[in-house]
């Protein structure tokens, strides 16, 4: 089990490295990527800001609830800050388990109690120049 907040790309084979055991009959690899259109308009990138001692803590509370939920000691997160491009991975997620359904359901628990949770806060640039922040229940 391990979760961070990073500040550079999101090394998904290390990732995958970790969670690797002969224990496991399914692994499971979530990235939540930038992408190029949100609602209609182009996306240059995004920043994303956080509080970061306490996202430090609260992931850690995260995969460590996945982790007893679920049955898996093979749980991993990470969560980078700071400016992104098209296509960088925002969010990795790996989780080796038994059984494909743990491994899915696992995953799936780790990226909603994320969203949910975490205190990390994204703001979208277009291409056209303007900002705007997402789901920004308190702004940085």
């Amino acid at each position: 089990m391990r979760s961070a907040i990073v500040h550079g790309p999101i090394d998904v084979h290390a990732l995958l490295a970790e969670v690797a055991a002969s224990s496991n009959g399914a692994t499971v690899l979530f990235t939540g990527t930038v992408r190029e259109l949100s609602e209609g308009r182009s996306v240059e990138g995004i920043d994303y800001d956080a509080y970061e001692e306490m996202a430090r803590e609260e992931l850690a509370r995260i995969v460590r609830e996945a982790s007893e939920r679920f049955g898996t000691g093979h749980v991993v997160a990470e969560h980078r800050v700071g400016s992104l491009a098209l296509g960088e991975a925002s969010v990795a997620i790996a989780v080796g388990h038994p059984r494909r359904a743990g491994a899915f359901d696992a995953a799936r628990y780790v990226i909603e109690e994320i969203k949910l949770r975490l205190p990390v806060w994204k703001q979208e640039l277009f291409t056209d120049g303007t900002r705007e922040w997402v789901d920004a229940r308190v702004a940085p």
